[in-house]
Parts: structure tokens; sequence; C-alpha cells
């Protein structure tokens, strides 16, 4: 995380304390400090706090912002059905979407302790045992996830399950579309052959769409405290929540440095293990799984390239977006190969 006397970029703490003196009174008792937490790529993320008590708030990037993406209203409101859910998520307490408070639309939410594991050091120092057991709760709570009746929860009209895939699909390709700066060999292609060999989905449920260990946090007990991050969820295909999961594991032990490495921590369990866990744990079919896949490679490069777009344009906060770009082709490549291999 980042700390400043100065507020960093993206808040107003005198608007945003005026409007939490409003909105939630009696909440915040000191003078309010905010810090960014780093490793964000998409929405921004703050740690607020008045030395009592803690908060985090999240808002839309500056700059350059997709249409239909980083929307807090649709955050905000998944965080809410799903809190009194055996799915682990911090409790909502605020959605503002008036913008002339921070500039933006934000919401606040209570904080959460855990650890998000990013990298394979850290997550080696539990032991093999220990951070095999960790994936396999990882996977455990995205069955969970699946589990729960949008209906039930008020999510039944969260998302159009019907014709899914497809529509995913045109909308991946418009939001590339916004985003083209240069480029980029192979990723035309990529999105033609997922259109041309789009498969049957199963029974829809609701869909996470950033699934993986860094977007989770980790509790002393090893047990996931607070599933984040989300800004893609839906309802539609929960396998393309699997293949993210998939893809990111398979993409870190193949390009070593690429991605978060947590997967190359000695005890975490291959794909094959992630899958057999998730298979074996709600039944569904996952033989076409290569397909999610390389579905999940489309997408990701497509964010990837949308954030190296506002980069080239200023409009990042924090470090490592120069490289952004250069990972984007990575995912190009990898999704054209999981095609091949279905």
């Amino acid at each position: 995380m980042s700390d400043s006397p100065e507020p960093p970029p993206g808040l107003d703490l005198a608007r945003l304390r005026d409007r939490l003196d409003t909105e939630l009174p009696g909440t915040v008792h000191g003078p309010l400090r905010a810090r960014l937490f780093e490793g964000g790529r998409s929405n921004l993320t703050y740690l607020l706090e008045d030395g009592t008590d803690r908060w985090v708030l999240r808002r839309p990037p500056l700059g350059h912002v997709l249409a239909t993406a980083h929307d807090m209203g649709r955050e905000h409101r998944v965080l809410a059905a799903l809190h009194p859910t055996r799915v682990p998520v911090p409790r909502p307490l605020l959605l503002v979407q008036d913008e002339s408070v921070i500039g933006a639309p934000f919401y606040l939410m209570q904080y959460v302790p855990g650890t998000p594991h990013r990298d394979a050091a850290a997550l080696t120092a539990l032991g093999p045992q220990r951070v095999h057991a960790l994936g396999l709760h990882l996977v455990d709570t995205l069955v969970e996830l699946h589990a729960v009746d949008p209906a039930a929860v008020e999510l039944a009209d969260f998302g159009r399950p019907a014709g899914f895939l497809e529509r995913q699909l045109r909308r991946w390709g418009k939001q590339l579309d916004a985003s083209r700066s240069r480029e980029l060999a192979g990723i035309d292609e990529l999105h033609e052959q997922l259109a041309r060999t789009l498969p049957a989905s199963p029974e829809p449920t609701l869909v996470h769409g950033d699934y993986r260990l860094d977007n989770v946090l980790v509790g002393a007990d090893d047990r996931i405290t607070a599933v984040l991050d989300w800004e893609m969820s839906t309802v539609g295909d929960p396998l393309t929540d699997l293949g993210l999961l998939v893809m990111y594991t398979e993409l870190a032990r193949r390009y070593d440095g690429i991605l978060p490495g947590a997967a190359l921590a000695e005890g975490f369990p291959d794909s094959a293990g992630l899958v057999g866990r998730y298979a074996a744990g709600c039944g569904r079919d996952v033989s076409a799984l290569g397909w999610y896949v390389g579905f999940a490679s489309f997408k990701l490069a497509v964010v990837l390239e949308g954030i190296h777009y506002r980069y080239t344009r200023g409009g990042t906060v924090g470090t490592g977006f120069d490289r952004v770009g250069e990972l984007v082709p990575v995912f190009v490549r990898f999704g054209l190969t999981s095609l091949k291999e279905r």
C-alpha cells in the first residue's frame, strides 16, 4: 500500500467525510486517512482509517473508463446479496452514485483481515500440505458460490443467462475495439475461433468473473475470509470461472514471472487437481474446459489492453503499469493453444 500525509489520487477526504457523516452518522470518529492498495489493475481500492476503525472504499479508475465496466452499483449489490450466504464476502456499508463527492461513484465496505497471496515465496512459507489444502479450499469456495441460487438472493435479474457465452464474446470484442491503439497479432483470430466453437452452457449460476487466489483474503487458519473484486460478476455460465482459474494456474507455471506466481508454490494443486476437485464438488461436466480456458485468455487480454490504453494516456495510479502491454500477446498465444488442445 502507498501511504502519504496527502490523500492518494482519486479521493477528496473532506467531501468524503461530509458524506459519511450524513449517510452513516457516528461511524467515523477521528480524522480520515487513506492509503491506496497497490497491485490492483482496474478499480481503485483504498483503506480508510480514523485511528480506531478501518473501512475499504472502491471507485472506478481515473481517466479512460470502458462502457459497462467499473459499475459500483453491481459490485455493491452482489456483496449485499452474498453476505448472508456461505460465500465469504465483506459486508457492504454504503453506495454513493453521486460523482460530486470524489469525482466518481464509490462504495464503502467492511474491512476484513486476511492475506492476498500473490507470489510463491510467501505461500511456500506455509509448507506444501497447507498450500495444497488452501488450493483445494479455493476450489471448494468456488463450488459454494456456484451453489447459490440467484433467485433466492434476489439476483435473478443480475444477468441474462440465455445466450450468455455468445453475448460475452460480443461484449469483449467491443471492449477490445474501444481500447485499440496498436496491432495485436492473433487476437482477432482468437475471437473468431471462440465464436465458431461455442459449447453448450450448463445451468446458470452466479459467476465471479475473475476468480483466483490473489482475489481472496486468507486468514491465519488458512481459511478464506473474503472473496474480493466482484466487478465482473453476473449470472451466467459457471465454467467461465473454472476456466479462468485454470488459465491463471497454467500461465503461472508455463511463463514464470508473467503472472502472480502463487501457483508455483510447492503443494499447490495442478490444473487436473483443481478441475477434479470442482467436478467432484458440483457434478458438472467439464469436458469442454479447453474452450473456457481460451475464452478466459481472450478476456484477460482485452482487460490488460484496456489498462495499457489508460496507462499510455496517464490514467493509471500506482506502479507496474508500464509492463502490462507486454503481457497481452502472451494471453493471446495461450488462448489459441488452449483451443487447439480441446
